[in-house]
């Protein structure tokens, strides 16, 4: 019998997490009325909201007219990458492309600026001297290169902004505070590389203009991945701390940060506190630590240690693997929620391989299964309620007569991509906040690579040679 209560003891835990997880349909408004006026406060005032709702200096959007040879280099983490594209205007589309990743040797990642932009310039001259038949740049034109850098940028025009501070395992003090187009233009005509960088974007609005370029009713780009963000499209009008002159186009890309956003409203546990409180930024990105890839398994790690330590869940001794943070990742999660065999074979071999339990009865492997599921779906609410506050803000939630456009929302990043469960339970919590009547208004579209290609068609709209007729 002493199983039994182990059992009862270790449900009893999960009952209460699931309790403080609850998603309604009414909690999750309260999240998007929450998330709608913080993007109203972050529009009004520089540090009005935690969300910094960053004017991004798209006015333009690809509309599929684009013609010509753009290069793209993308860098996010410790690779970087550089593509080409040869764009045929509406009819061809994407003609043809290619592109090479690069590892960043580690001592570059905190060295000095020069030393980073000198490699990163030095790969790009060698990818465009292996410029082949079919890539046709107009003569006496320069190259012109659109530049996706993850990191936290205060843009200063579409091909300019200073860098905040790195993350992701850079530091390289002298960069901080710098324009990084600047750098990487330094380091271009250092070694004599006739390109100019015609858009600075992040990945979030690259996704945007991938999305835009074959689909002109896209009206925002959610990036779910390791970890998350979100951009849409605003009516310049509507940006009160907005100063210069109003582009002609009257629209503006917003970047949300939305990572950022904090909540009454959100479904907060004890795990995710403590999850916080141990983590590098303290009080920051805390919608991000609920809903993304980095984060997801380490909440199931978090519980389910309780259970260990509470109600003897693994037996008498708490496996050591198990106290190691970040040590169940998402896609394991991921599996482990996705496992259909009666047996729950793959739970029990996932148990084996990472925490080295190699004794999983059933009872035990049902209630991870569980557990992943409740973790995953409070994730998929709460990215459905983000997006659903993005839609009120832009007043489209309300169904308007003869409107049979449908707007498109762009999502990107690995946890929708290869999360079947998660991108599920989000497409559906979507529906349900719509109600049938506007959500059959609405599509979600995997924009493959907009992080790539999205900054190659962004140099295209920004071209300085549009207007010009080619020669």
């Amino acid at each position: 019998m002493k199983n039994c209560g182990k059992w009862t003891r270790a449900m009893n835990i999960l009952k209460e997490f699931e309790e403080k997880c609850k998603t309604s349909v009414e909690k999750l408004k309260q999240v998007a009325d929450a998330m709608t006026v913080e993007m109203h406060a972050g529009l009004a005032s520089e540090g009005g909201s935690k969300l910094k709702m960053l004017i991004s200096y798209v006015d333009n959007l690809p509309t599929g007219d684009e013609k010509g040879l753009f290069y793209a280099l993308d860098l996010g983490g410790t690779n970087f990458r550089v593509l080409r594209v040869q764009l045929g205007g509406k009819d061809e589309r994407v003609v043809r492309q290619e592109f090479v990743e690069v590892a960043i040797p580690p001592h570059l990642m905190t060295g000095s600026s020069e030393a980073l932009f000198g490699f990163i310039a030095e790969a790009l001259a060698k990818f465009v001297e292996e410029e082949g038949d079919g890539y046709h740049p107009v003569s006496g034109r320069q190259r012109e290169l659109g530049f996706t850098f993850s990191f936290p940028v205060r843009q200063t025009s579409i091909a300019s902004g200073t860098l905040i501070k790195w993350t992701k395992g850079f530091n390289i003090e002298d960069t901080v505070g710098q324009d990084v187009v600047g750098e990487i233009t330094k380091a271009m005509e250092k070694i004599g590389l006739d390109m100019r960088v015609a858009a600075l974007v992040n990945d979030t609005i690259g996704t945007l203009a991938g999305g835009s370029y074959y689909n002109d009713n896209v009206i925002a780009a959610v990036i779910l991945g390791t970890g998350t963000n979100a951009a849409y499209v605003e009516r310049a009008h509507a940006i009160p701390k907005w100063q210069g002159l109003l582009p002609q186009s009257g629209e503006m890309v917003i970047n949300m940060e939305w990572g950022n956003f904090r909540s009454s409203h959100l479904p907060i546990t004890e795990y995710d506190q403590a999850l916080d409180l141990e983590s590098l930024n303290p009080g920051e990105q805390i919608f991000e630590k609920m809903i993304s890839g980095m984060y997801l398994g380490e909440i199931v790690r978090r519980v389910l240690c309780r259970m260990a330590e509470e109600a003897a869940f693994f037996g008498d001794v708490v496996p050591p693997k198990l106290k190691r943070p970040f040590i169940l990742r998402t896609p394991d999660m991921s599996a482990m929620h996705h496992d259909t065999s009666p047996d729950l074979r793959v739970i029990g071999s996932k148990l084996n391989d990472i925490l080295e339990v190699s004794n999983s009865p059933l009872p035990m492997r049902k209630i991870i299964f569980e557990l992943c599921d409740i973790v995953a779906t409070r994730g998929a609410r709460l990215s459905a309620a983000g997006i659903y506050g993005i839609i009120k803000k832009l007043g489209r939630d309300i169904p308007k007569d003869g409107d049979k456009q449908k707007s498109v929302i762009a999502v990107d990043g690995g946890l929708f991509e290869h999360y079947t469960k998660f991108r599920n339970s989000m497409e559906s919590s979507l529906k349900e906040l719509l109600g049938d009547e506007v959500a059959d208004n609405f599509v979600i579209e995997h924009s493959n690579d907009g992080s790539g290609i999205g900054a190659a068609l962004l140099a295209a709209s920004h071209s300085q040679y549009l207007g010009v007729e080619e020669s």
